[in-house]
């Protein structure tokens, strides 16, 4: 598939592994109503390209991104005002940073978050879907709406306790400030902290690590399986899904390229794609409707 171009986004594949970097380095990558939509069309195409294996999102220039666009002054987050004549009609009710903060929970590639720089707002809840997040040590993060007079948007209110425990989570909340990449790690925000030169090879490298010698579309059922299970409420939920997932797998050729690759002491080469073999018996990329 050819590689999209966006005015928000810059994208570059190689050796199977997207970058999807934020790209408005002038602005620190604030986010904006059309970073919005290019990263649901960015996510739609790294799903739709058999060829991509694992998908990275960085920020160019020294943030990674610094919150949503302030340049409407005090009218930024006013809903109403926003959801004008010829805008997207969701934008007039839903969260944009929502909605890619759902988009990204429904991937089927892997996503790992190397976070370069200053990661406030939405530059840090869009992060909370992503499977890993690395930071450079000139990182920052907060979660600085309560400073703002605002609450925590992109589905944070699930995500972030999931991720780093309910205390942490509201103290974080709760007071807004800014905090280092240090702290992150220590609570268990981000896997790791890197030299800034550092953090891009480490995240392709595990990347890799995602990509090689595993199976694709095994790769994206147990993604899907693993966070739509999260917020299940009984782990027989989780037993049915895993029962009719190996069953559907237990025939597949990709099974059966995988035994007999260990056995003969070579390198699996699995023959299903993500596109064609998905089994049917699960909405692997649904979401209840919004109402």
């Amino acid at each position: 598939m050819e590689t999209p171009s966006f005015n928000t986004l810059e994208i570059t594949v190689d050796d199977g592994i997207a970058t999807i970097y934020l790209n408005r380095p002038d602005r620190m990558n604030a986010f904006t109503r059309e970073m919005k939509d290019e990263l649901l069309a960015a996510f739609d195409y790294t799903d739709a390209d058999d060829a991509v294996r694992a998908v990275i999102v960085t920020g160019n220039g020294r943030a990674f991104c610094a919150g949503a666009d302030l340049s409407s002054g005090g009218d930024t987050f006013d809903y109403k005002k926003r959801g004008g004549e010829g805008a997207n009609p969701d934008d007039a009710h839903r969260d944009g940073g929502g909605q890619v903060a759902l988009r990204i929970h429904r991937s089927l590639k892997p996503v790992i978050g190397a976070i370069n720089g200053a990661a406030v707002g939405v530059g840090v809840t869009m992060q909370l879907p992503m499977d890993v997040r690395m930071a450079s040590e000139n990182a920052k993060f907060g979660f600085v709406f309560s400073r703002r007079g605002i609450v925590n948007e992109a589905a944070s209110s699930w995500f972030l306790s999931r991720v780093v425990g309910i205390s942490s989570a509201l103290e974080w909340c709760f007071s807004g400030r800014v905090f280092s990449a240090a702290e992150a790690k220590e609570r268990g925000l981000v896997r790791s902290v890197h030299a800034p030169e550092a953090l891009y090879p480490a995240a392709v490298a595990l990347a890799k690590e995602f990509a090689d010698q595993t199976a694709p579309v095994s790769v994206a059922m147990i993604r899907q399986m693993i966070w739509r299970m999260a917020g299940a409420e009984h782990p027989m939920e989780a037993h049915k899904l895993d029962s009719r997932a190996m069953k559907s797998r237990g025939g597949s050729a990709d099974v059966r390229e995988g035994v007999e690759s260990f056995l003969q002491k070579r390198a699996a080469v699995f023959p299903d794609k993500v596109s064609e073999d998905l089994p049917d018996f699960f909405d692997w990329q649904g979401e209840p409707p919004f109402e």
